[in-house]
């Protein structure tokens, strides 16, 4: 039986061999496509990234904050994205993003806890499911070898569930020398549970190991969308993986920080379409968040808790160039509760649609097992990817 003591040395050893750190989740399937799903937890404004420059009431209800389009990439006639994400902007020009506005998961009491449970296990109020929409959706996929990884210090609640997922979680502590693993690798050679955990980690850490750099891993932006490239790109590598990605409760002073959070997301998808390379073409990244913010600034240079947001849809299988969205308009009169982006879209019905079509799956069976309380059919925004 491993006691407390050594469970407690050898995880700090394992931490100082390079695997515990974290924020990336990652999962295997026996599938070319790869589907990566990217959460902005604090509640990302959406009105300042796909930008309604053309709807009459944005600018006087933004006032300072609104974004001047003629410095942003205009989309279309109606839309332009945020000058920040300079290399989505090319993605677009290359049509392989599109946007989806005025979505909102079924949640709208605006708690960040309880938005994101509600986001992550695909039920339509907090604590309803008790696992996460990811983790349903592999028990839909064919599956070979290793099944699941995460790397992040906890599983988020999208992926825990009844399929097993194991972790990868990078440190920036020193790596251990060669010799070191080597001896490790014997002493552990006779231990069956120990030996099987071990080669799992080493095996991660190979995977991994494209983004060392100094005998430390990358944690930034950049670092992160090379680690999720390297793992994603193997033929034998997870081919799902999520990325946590915080810092959007922007309260106060938005303009300066939600320039940073969107210079961060864009290098980030940037790296991995470059560490991918064609894989890219197989990869499809969702970026969403729990809800939106309000559609006026408030008296402290920022915007509060809302409803409805933008949600982003990147790859080289993606059908771009577009904008989708049924837009309510944002007079008075057309807000939600007086406030907020109305949502007329439902996030869970673009996951939904959005997994069936990259995975080649039977529509009424994604919704009815990731999303179980989702009615209707599916969104009526035409074909998603590419054929």
């Amino acid at each position: 039986m491993l006691q407390r003591r050594d469970f407690i040395r050898r995880a700090a050893f394992l931490a100082s061999t390079g695997l515990v750190a974290p924020r990336l989740v990652f999962a295997n399937a026996a599938v070319e496509r790869r589907f990566v799903f990217i959460i902005q937890r604090g509640a990302a404004d959406g009105l300042n990234t796909v930008v309604p420059y053309a709807d009459p009431s944005y600018a006087s209800l933004r006032g300072a904050l609104a974004i001047d389009a003629t410095q942003a990439t205009r989309l279309d006639g109606m839309f332009a994205l945020h000058p920040a994400l300079a290399q989505t902007a090319q993605l677009y020009a290359q049509q392989q993003a599109l946007f989806v506005h005025a979505v909102a998961s079924p949640y709208r009491d605006r708690s960040h806890f309880d938005g994101q449970n509600v986001l992550e296990t695909g039920g339509t109020a907090p604590y309803q499911l008790k696992d996460g929409w990811l983790n349903r959706l592999l028990a839909l996929l064919p599956r070979h070898g290793q099944e699941a990884i995460a790397l992040a210090p906890t599983l988020p609640l999208a992926l825990r569930g009844a399929q097993e997922v194991t972790s990868y979680a990078p440190s920036n502590l020193s790596q251990a020398s060669d010799d070191l693993l080597v001896r490790v690798e014997q002493l552990y050679a006779g231990d069956a549970q120990l030996h099987a955990l071990w080669a799992a980690a080493l095996d991660a850490r190979s995977m991994a190991s494209g983004d060392m750099a100094g005998g430390r891993v990358r944690q930034d932006p950049e670092g992160i969308g090379r680690m999720a490239a390297n793992f994603l790109g193997r033929a034998a590598g997870p081919r799902i993986a999520m990325i946590e990605t915080g810092g959007w409760d922007t309260h106060t002073g938005q303009a300066g920080r939600l320039a940073t959070q969107l210079k961060a997301l864009d290098t980030m998808i940037a790296a991995m379409r470059s560490g991918l390379g064609p894989v890219w073409e197989q990869t499809t990244v969702l970026v969403a968040t729990e809800f939106g913010r309000t559609a006026a600034a408030n008296g402290t240079g920022g915007t509060d808790h809302g409803t409805a947001s933008v949600a982003m849809l990147m790859g080289g299988g993606v059908r771009g160039g577009r904008v989708l969205a049924d837009w309510p308009g944002l007079t008075a009169a057309d807000l939600y509760e007086g406030r907020d982006l109305r949502p007329t879209l439902g996030l869970d019905a673009l996951v939904a649609a959005v997994l069936a079509e990259v995975f080649t799956l039977e529509p009424a069976r994604v919704r009815s097992a990731l999303f179980p309380s989702l009615r209707g059919g599916d969104l009526s925004l035409g074909p998603l990817l590419q054929a």
